[in-house]
């Protein structure tokens, strides 16, 4: 019997709906190769051009829209020469703190194929993922600006970091580790911080010998980051905050080959709402509509979807035909390449057939 289950496309701005294209005709061919499950795709055009007609990037009740769905595959949000970034990306904030998507996982794995911007790393030693605290921290909108346009103005950002927040997504890190190499490594930066990062210190120092089968560690951020490009291949599971884990992860999709095969989920992991999934990447509106962006990060993200919606099978299917295509020479501009957008698509497409 088929498992039918709906996913909400969400295309965005920029090479978004060229990229989330390539995706979904992966998705629709690995969905007519498999057989035991069906995928009804509901596409919104919201983001600019939605802004440009009604004055406002999505629709008031776009929350209970993409409620039912059992699934939200984004492409890229964001024309900063047309509205600021802060209004193009409140819908994204809104939809990961709304659908309590507190679990951002970003993995960067270097593919045969592919060269590291590390002269002396090759694949395989590129090989892990940043779990990235994704409901508090940082970007909770907590703050305020007075006295604003004069010398005398004052803008106050206050990061929310809470047990129940930290614990859970360290739990989370667990539990992934366990599946891996069995390592976590947690971003801090306690010796700066002394209350929220003196926080997660002491939740990881509680929780650890709950999985001693697990290896665990600290280290502060500004050591992290050196220590992803001089031995990342030590890494497995690294845990961060919010601001922490966004900044580790461009590094680490450029470790991995670049932004342009970096994936990355919003999960609910309770699946009590839906769970989103979308390439790093950004909206670049500087290459939209020349057909030269690389679909990898979408596809992959697509892949991560299926993992999600407990499809494996088919999530390792298209992770395999990917690794295929990069092996087989397949590259876009980004990587050295020449083939267009679809160019890579066909070319993953194929090998979904081998």
């Amino acid at each position: 019997m088929s498992k039918n289950l709906r996913i909400a496309v969400y295309p965005g701005d920029g090479i978004g709906p060229e990229v989330i294209d390539e995706a979904l005709r992966v998705l629709k061919r690995v969905e007519e190769l498999d057989r035991s499950f069906a995928l009804e795709f509901t596409s919104f055009p919201w983001g600019v051009e939605h802004w440009k007609r009604h004055g406002k990037v999505v629709p008031d009740d776009f929350l209970d829209v993409l409620r039912p769905f059992d699934a939200i595959l984004l492409g890229a949000v964001g024309w900063p020469e047309l509205l600021p970034d802060g209004q193009t990306l409140a819908p994204l904030v809104k939809i990961r703190q709304a659908f309590d998507q507190y679990a951002c996982v970003r993995p960067a794995r270097l593919f045969p194929g592919l060269k590291c911007v590390l002269a002396d790393k090759k694949p395989g030693d590129i090989d892990f993922v940043v779990i990235r605290e994704n409901s508090e921290g940082e970007y909770v909108d907590n703050g305020g600006r007075l006295k604003r346009g004069t010398p005398d103005e004052v803008a106050v950002q206050t990061a929310l970091h809470t047990r129940k927040g930290v614990e859970r997504i360290l739990r989370y890190g667990f539990e992934l580790a366990r599946t891996r190499r069995k390592k976590l490594t947690m971003a801090t930066k306690s010796n700066a911080q002394r209350y929220g990062y003196v926080l997660w210190d002491e939740v990881l120092e509680e929780l650890a010998p709950k999985f001693p089968d697990v290896t665990s560690e600290r280290q502060h951020c500004d050591a992290l980051i050196m220590n992803f490009v001089r031995w990342p291949e030590r890494f497995d599971v690294v845990v961060a905050s919010n601001l922490f884990g966004d900044l580790l992860t461009d590094l680490g999709g450029v470790l991995a080959g670049g932004l342009g095969l970096a994936p990355s989920t919003n999960t609910n992991p309770e699946r009590r709402f839906p769970s989103m999934f979308e390439p790093v990447h950004g909206s670049a509106p500087d290459i939209a509509g020349r057909g030269i962006a690389n679909p990898i990060a979408a596809i992959l993200s697509a892949a991560m979807m299926l993992d999600h919606l407990q499809l494996p099978a088919a999530a390792a299917h298209i992770r395999r035909a990917v690794e295929r295509a990069l092996a087989d020479g397949a590259k876009t501009p980004d990587l050295g390449g020449k083939l267009s957008t679809s160019e890579m698509g066909s070319a993953v497409m194929a090998c979904l057939a081998d």
